[in-house]
């Protein structure tokens, strides 16, 4: 698997095309594949079967910010499957060799259609072929559409293919109810529309450390990206990747009421782990819900009940 290429403007791909190695035969598609769910891996499996059979190699133009942190900026209740890392991440993970970080803006958004064919995927990418989803809209308005990209191929010199509806509503899946699915804590239905678990990176930073007097000390998880989903409060079954290694888990998302003072946070005990990682990072893959978050009149009683969620923990992960 080649490692993915990104490029983050379009000027950047553009002086590649220009140089001495331009990419031959540029297979494309575009969207914001946040969450790079089963539905999208439809799309970038076929663009890797098209790049294969034309010999040309695949490119996915996304674009950052999100087009709704532009267009609705007030819009606080927007929250995203991926950050821009974590799409990177899975992108190359599934295939694709070229990425094109497209920065949106208002100017953008006023392209028209003909403008962002004739400008973007013709002139700057030189696309042979473009792929994209049913339903798929683009331009001012939205107002572009696969009529009007057919109409385009021909004047324009490329061709264009539709993913049909029928193979993307077959497995249902769209990155709405992924969200809705995560906002309630179903992290295993999320992952059976994603294709893969769910996943948070963050850094840990220090906690008030009373997870160490009970006997399941905690890392205490930061979440950098403030667009980043995070599940619904409650003790979850998870994997945890530290530098490189990947170890079991439990973790716990929300208020700590047994605890004083101690306010929201996210924090995993990782089994058979014993390090100080002030300050380092970790990935955290949700495997299944154990239970919603509960108050316990006292520090014993919560140790009990920290004893069970282990047990029923390591049986999920085996």
């Amino acid at each position: 698997m080649n490692p993915l290429k990104v490029y983050t403007s379009i000027q950047d791909f553009e002086n590649r095309q220009q140089s001495d190695s331009p990419i031959k035969n540029p297979i494309v598609t575009t969207g914001t594949f946040d969450g790079v769910h089963l539905g999208h891996q439809k799309i970038i499996n076929r663009l890797k079967e098209i790049a294969k059979t034309e010999n040309g190699e695949t490119v996915l133009l996304t674009f950052y910010p999100h087009p709704r942190m532009v267009l609705f900026p007030d819009d606080n209740e927007l929250k995203l499957l991926n950050t821009q890392k974590e799409k990177r991440k899975l992108l190359e993970q599934y295939g694709i060799e070229h990425l094109i970080v497209y920065p949106f803006t208002k100017d953008f958004s006023r392209l028209t259609s003909v403008e962002f064919v004739r400008n973007i995927l013709v002139n700057a990418i030189g696309t042979k072929k473009l792929v994209i989803g049913y339903n798929h809209h683009f331009g001012r308005n939205r107002e572009g559409s696969f009529e009007h990209l057919k109409e385009y191929s021909s004047l324009y010199g490329f061709e264009v293919e539709e993913i049909p509806a029928k193979d993307i509503d077959s497995i249902e899946i769209s990155s709405t109810k992924i969200r809705k699915s995560l906002q309630i804590g179903d992290v295993s239905t999320a992952s059976t529309f994603l294709g893969h678990l769910y996943e948070i990176n963050g850094t840990v930073v220090e906690g008030n450390k009373q997870g160490r007097t009970i006997g399941y000390p905690t890392a205490n998880i930061q979440i950098e990206d403030k667009y980043k989903l995070i599940p619904a409060d409650g003790v979850y079954a998870v994997k945890v990747k530290y530098n490189g290694t990947e170890f079991g888990g439990m973790l716990n998302i929300g208020n700590n009421p047994t605890i004083k003072d101690k306010g929201r946070s996210i924090e995993v005990n990782i089994f058979n782990f014993d390090k100080e990682i002030y300050k380092e990072e970790l990935s955290i893959y949700f495997v299944k819900r154990l239970r919603e978050e509960l108050k316990f009149k006292e520090l014993e009683e919560l140790k009990n009940q920290l004893a069970i969620d282990k047990i029923n923990s390591l049986a999920i992960l085996k």
